[in-house]
């Protein structure tokens, strides 16, 4: 398997890495300065030579998977029978310096609801390198035509048809998805409200509307729902800066995408 179809299998599994490489060779060394080894929790694809080297490399990139934030890291290596090393003894003869950097899960976003706030949300986000599933039960919404704005994304994008209510989707949804409810009929956002209360591997929950749409939803979710109130304050409503009082769909897409990225920033993964 090559790295780039290592690195991309990682993110399919939604499992942390480090990509190796060796950025310099003086002398002799088991393989030239390109070379490249990925290294996950449990597997490693590639090679930057063996021996010690790689061993090493291989340590240290798990040690940095389990540390909170990791940084890129330069290691130097000298490759001599003068030299103590951990996993062997490696004497090429010459000297070799090895980049380690992280490869972090991506965060993933669903937007339920792509009608004019939502589209725009998504151009939005669809610019953050993160996995963006779009979620409606109608098929004219989620037309090739309509998402072509979206064809210069930077995150994958995921899309979702849905005949019936989409609740369904939650349970596919990756663990620690953040779920924005915003769809065109408010039975539809209190079925996801409730539903999205059940799915226990979701990150945030973040619903569309006004305060009066809100009371009525929490009603229901304690009386119909059987939810308490520690759970129902997992939904954040209304989602957006609250500085932010602009009605446009751009203006509201730009206020959610910006509470959402400080979500990020405040370690919300």
């Amino acid at each position: 398997m090559t790295w780039v179809a290592a690195v991309a299998r990682l993110r399919a599994r939604r499992e942390s890495g480090v990509l190796v490489t060796v950025t310099t060779v003086r002398g002799h060394a088991p393989r030239d300065a390109g070379a490249k080894l990925v290294v996950g929790e449990t597997e490693t694809w590639g090679s930057i030579g063996g021996g010690n080297v790689e061993a090493v490399a291989i340590d240290r990139a798990r040690e940095m998977m389990a540390a909170a934030k990791p940084e890129p890291e330069l290691m130097d290596f000298a490759l001599n029978e003068k030299v103590t090393n951990r996993h062997g003894v490696q004497c090429c003869g010459g000297t070799v310096s090895v980049l380690l950097e992280p490869l972090a899960v991506v965060r993933a976003v669903a937007i339920f609801g792509v009608g004019h706030v939502g589209l725009e949300l998504a151009r939005i986000l669809a610019r953050q390198d993160l996995d963006l599933h779009l979620i409606d039960t109608r098929s004219d919404i989620l037309t090739e035509e309509r998402l072509g704005v979206l064809a210069d994304a930077v995150g994958q994008v995921h899309v979702h048809h849905t005949l019936l209510l989409p609740e369904g989707v939650l349970a596919e949804l990756p663990r620690g998805t953040h779920v924005l409810i915003m769809t065109h009929d408010h039975a539809e956002d209190a079925a996801l409200c409730d539903a999205a209360l059940r799915t226990t591997h979701l990150g945030s929950i973040g619903l569309i509307g006004s305060a009066a749409k809100w009371v009525r939803f929490r009603k229901r979710l304690t009386t119909e729902g059987g939810h308490d109130e520690a759970t129902i304050d997992r939904i954040k409503t209304p989602i957006g800066l609250a500085d932010i009082t602009g009605k446009e769909p751009a203006t509201i897409a730009v206020s959610v995408a910006a509470d959402l990225l400080r979500t990020f920033e405040a370690g919300g993964n």
